[in-house]
């Protein structure tokens, strides 16, 4: 290595230690005088729900059954009635006004059913809590009061950084 380089090095390192020499930083404890939490309100929205049951009409299904088994009945009926020649036409007029009995007795009792439909309502409603978003701390530092806003509560003592420059 040349003596201009070494002579540059040799500056450089003394630049570095005059300037360290003149400001200093560091580390050290302060006392806590007072945490105060900063509190915000946040909403956090909730659905609430209920069943409420409505009434609902609706057509009842026509049956057959009905019909079958009062046309069956008739034309038995029918059968028993009438003699020789006749004895045909009553059976298909039995057969005839038991369907339609058996069918108004079956559908005709009321062709609306009323019903009872569950019906599911919901709402949004607001729901505000308290969050804590910060502290503020003041703290006293050799005789002198400071206040700053930190995360988290530091607790009786709190840890500084110290930097020291002349002026």
């Amino acid at each position: 290595m040349n003596k201009t380089r070494a002579g540059l090095l040799v500056s450089l390192v003394c630049v570095g230690t005059l300037s360290s020499a003149f400001a200093a930083d560091y580390e050290d404890f302060a006392r806590v005088v007072s945490v105060t939490p900063q509190l915000e309100q946040v909403n956090y929205p909730q659905q609430e729900c209920r069943t409420e049951y409505v009434p609902v009409q609706r057509q009842q299904q026509r049956g057959m059954g009905g019909s079958i088994v009062g046309g069956l009945a008739g034309g038995i009926i029918g059968n028993q009635v009438g003699g020789g020649s006749g004895r045909t036409a009553a059976t298909a007029a039995g057969a005839i006004a038991g369907a339609i009995v058996g069918d108004r007795l079956e559908n005709n009792q009321g062709s609306v059913v009323n019903e009872q439909q569950p019906v599911r309502q919901c709402r949004t409603v607001d729901n505000w809590q308290s969050r804590t978003n910060g502290y503020a701390v003041t703290y006293e530092y050799h005789g002198r009061m400071y206040t700053t806003v930190m995360p988290y509560d530091p607790g009786e003592r709190m840890r500084v950084r110290v930097s020291v420059m002349p002026r």
